[in-house]
């Protein structure tokens, strides 16, 4: 009885916490958090301001000829070509996204439902290769899709990720194949223009 009522009586400890502390902490957190939030956002405009030079991609035409290769899957973003860093936001290039690719004798249809599609016309399909990253996103060697592409003065990359990246040698051999008939025809023409000239 006695131990009882001297337990009874000793002092209790404080509270680890008291509700106000946690309130105090929630509420420093969330501040945090949309100060962070804040400044992406204020980063991601002040990178549109510097590319508004940027020439807006071309239009996904109505109809092009018979597709050569058709996928679906994510489209991860644009930079600017050999800068996997170098995120392009100009446009809404640098928005990830569901995908649909076509590529044609035309070009490249890049149809997203979700964004802002686009096109590139053969004449400026630069390349296509495999790699691992860009726009800070890391995927497993070889796991990427990477088209170079030109859009006025600026070389960009933008990658893709098929739902099936078997896929993807297809593609990069299918863009240099179209590439190299590309350049092939447009040489035999301008030597034509310059026999034209010539013969005048």
């Amino acid at each position: 009885m006695r131990l009882t009522q001297l337990l009874a009586e000793a002092p209790h400890s404080a509270p680890v916490t008291h509700a106000g502390d946690l309130v105090g902490w929630v509420i420093g957190i969330l501040l945090v958090i949309a100060l962070v939030y804040w400044l992406m956002r204020q980063g991601w405009n002040w990178r549109k301001t510097v590319q508004s030079g940027l020439p807006e991609p071309a239009a996904v035409p109505s109809r092009t000829t018979e597709p050569i290769l058709e996928s679906e899957g994510r489209y991860v973003g644009s930079t600017t070509a050999g800068n996997w860093l170098d995120r392009v936001a100009a446009h809404r290039l640098g928005e990830r996204s569901l995908v649909e690719l076509t590529l044609s004798a035309e070009g490249l249809k890049v149809v997203r439902p979700a964004s802002q599609s686009f096109f590139v016309p053969v004449a400026d399909l630069r390349g296509a290769r495999l790699d691992k990253g860009i726009a800070g996103k890391v995927f497993p060697e070889g796991g990427l899709l990477v088209i170079t592409w030109q859009l006025g003065d600026q070389q960009l990359d933008s990658g893709f990720r098929a739902d099936r990246s078997s896929e993807h040698d297809n593609w990069v051999t299918a863009i240099e194949v179209l590439i190299t008939a590309h350049d092939k025809v447009t040489r035999t023409n301008d030597s034509k223009n310059d026999e034209n000239v010539e013969g005048a």
